[in-house]
């Protein structure tokens, strides 16, 4: 199988089912993208790292990490190997002194995962021959986390810079993303 990289391109509340999120995977010198259907916990996991947030105490995946680390496991890829009836197949391969183990993986769970690691994710020509969509040029930029797809009036319209971002610090402290999102969302508009 010849490898294909892909980068997270971001993502976006799913047009196609409510509740969930697509996380979109660029194809590296390609124009072919892949949107993968994940729920909200998954896009979550995703997003926290994306935006760079620091939660006051370890999640599922950063405690993954640690666990690895201390260990000496390491993640030196992630590959999309298999689309079957719509569901993405992945695997994580990990590396362990001179032995690389292969461990089978939801493709969220392993996209949340290599973000962590700092490692690269690859499919083959089949998967993007099957599930790879090119985008027009105007649709062609980043997809930005929605934490308000409808575009109404956020509720934090009211409230200044720096009470935002008091507010988003207390969100990150309690656990509370979802409320930590839409703060950071109100944020990035106002600085456009």
């Amino acid at each position: 199988m010849q490898k294909k990289k892909l980068n997270i391109l971001g993502l976006s509340v799913s047009q196609t089912q409510s509740g969930a999120y697509a996380l979109v995977l660029a194809e590296e010198n390609g124009d072919r993208r892949i949107p993968i259907i994940i729920g909200p916990v998954e896009a979550q996991a995703i997003a926290i790292q994306l935006e760079g947030l620091r939660p006051p105490r370890p999640l599922t995946h950063d405690l993954f990490k640690n666990l690895a680390f201390a260990f000496d496991i390491n993640v030196s890829e992630v590959i999309i190997y298999k689309l079957e009836e719509g569901i993405f197949y992945s695997e994580l391969v990990c590396v362990m002194g001179e032995e690389e183990i292969r461990i089978d993986s939801r493709t969220s769970d392993a996209v949340a995962l290599a973000l962590r690691f700092k490692c690269p994710i690859y499919t083959n020509e089949d998967i993007l021959n099957k599930a790879g969509i090119v985008m027009d040029n105007e649709e062609d930029s980043p997809v930005e986390f929605e934490g308000d797809p409808a575009g109404s009036k956020s509720e934090f319209e009211s409230y200044t810079e720096n009470d935002l971002n008091e507010m988003l610090n207390e969100a990150v402290s309690n656990e509370d993303y979802e409320r930590a999102s839409k703060i950071r969302d109100e944020l990035n508009r106002r600085k456009k």
